[in-house]
């Protein structure tokens, strides 16, 4: 049997978790994704929080695994992560990320989750890992050049005058279809990140697996472009509109999958750590994260909704889905690779490389300027307390 203290952190860990997962619903993943939506008056703020919810749900559920293993055991090589070294790192992460969410500045999840990890691995005699953190800092480096590039020029091909909007958005329809038809789903494949619709499909074809995914991608894109070319009958404004609502949606979806494991990682990593009479599935833990993230998107999304959309550009149509495809794109590169990654970032990034495609479109710098420094102090206060408080645990 499970001794009482084991047991009683355990609980803890839980609660902590959930808290954890509360924290980024009602920050990150219920914030960002439909920001920009909202900034082009597409969804109100509250509708906004209710979809945010719902489909975070399901990508936490259907995308989740990755994140949640790589967090909960690929960030520090040589020890496993205790339930009380779990519950240290996720209340502080928390606590880090509730500061950003009632202050009004977007914290990165992201940023707090890997740096207590690292710091309390660090903390408890663990190894660092270099290959993964190479990794990481790739991505978040990239992040902001890349996703504000491609905003940036999909801004500005949206708005030539010379280039008709009934051919660019089906295009860039297209594209976002055949990154869906690739995209991992829990649920689907054989290996522990699941498998795409590609993937899948083709596998029920008379052609070589190769052949098929190209077909069943190619088709996937073919009907998005399509529907899109249909609806744009009917008006290029309500077109434009649809299709953001749509990449609001996918992002949601994709914050989910990738946000998720930022809360139940380290749990996975308590409930691995120690003897039970029960087994606790990783899908049971992405079910439990998946509901924190919902709670907290309806609860508590409509404020940081407000400040991305408003304080940081004004956004029209156009302008937002030049944010949101590139943001899609990343936040799937991400759960592919199962890499921990902030959506502030991913968002703000692109919002304001398409903000810069019509002269700078009111984004404050000043603004802009406080939330880097808070996502670098975030990282480094993390790493830096996860590493003191479970080392003076230790002491103790």
């Amino acid at each position: 049997m499970v001794a009482a203290g084991t047991a009683a952190i355990l609980v803890v860990a839980t609660v902590a978790s959930l808290f954890m997962a509360w924290t980024i619903g009602a920050g990150s993943s219920g914030s960002t994704p439909f920001a920009p939506a909202v900034g082009a008056r597409a969804i109100s703020v509250m509708r906004a929080g209710f979809l945010v919810g719902i489909l975070g749900f399901l990508g936490a559920v259907l995308q989740g695994a990755n994140v949640a293993d790589a967090v909960g055991t690929g960030l520090v090589g040589g020890i496993a992560l205790s339930p009380t070294a779990s519950t240290v790192l996720l209340l502080l992460a928390a606590g880090l990320v509730a500061i950003g969410i009632f202050t009004g500045y977007p914290i990165a999840t992201a940023f707090t989750v890997t740096g207590a990890v690292v710091g309390v691995g660090l903390g408890l005699g663990g190894s660092p890992v270099w290959p993964k953190y190479a990794e990481i800092g790739a991505l978040w480096i990239l992040t902001p050049f890349v996703g504000g590039g491609i905003a940036y020029i999909t801004a500005r091909t949206l708005r030539h005058e010379a280039i008709p909007e009934r051919y660019t958005v089906p295009i860039l329809g297209g594209i976002v279809g055949l990154i869906v038809a690739n995209v991992p789903f829990t649920l689907l494949g054989s290996g522990s990140g699941g498998g795409s619709i590609a993937a899948t499909v083709a596998t029920e074809l008379p052609v070589s697996t190769a052949v098929g995914t190209g077909l069943v991608s190619v088709i996937v894109a073919g009907l998005v472009a399509g529907a899109l070319v249909w609806d744009l009958g009917s008006g290029v404004d309500s077109a434009e509109r649809h299709f953001l609502l749509a990449l609001g949606g996918l992002v949601a979806f994709s914050a989910g999958g990738s946000q998720v494991g930022l809360a139940v990682g380290p749990l996975l990593a308590a409930f691995q750590g120690t003897t039970l009479p029960f087994s606790v599935s990783l899908l049971a833990l992405l079910v439990f994260g998946g509901i924190g993230l919902l709670a907290g998107s309806w609860m508590g999304a409509p404020r940081m909704i407000k400040a991305i959309a408003q304080d940081y550009s004004s956004l029209g149509p156009r302008r937002s889905i030049a944010a949101l495809i590139p943001s899609f794109a990343i936040a799937q590169t991400a759960v592919v690779f199962g890499i921990p990654v902030s959506f502030n970032e991913i968002i703000v990034s692109a919002v304001i490389g398409s903000g810069f495609a019509a002269g700078g479109g009111g984004v404050s710098a000043q603004k802009m300027g406080y939330t880097v420094l808070a996502w670098i102090g975030s990282l480094a206060l993390a790493l830096g307390a996860g590493y003191a408080v479970i080392t003076a645990i230790e002491l103790l």
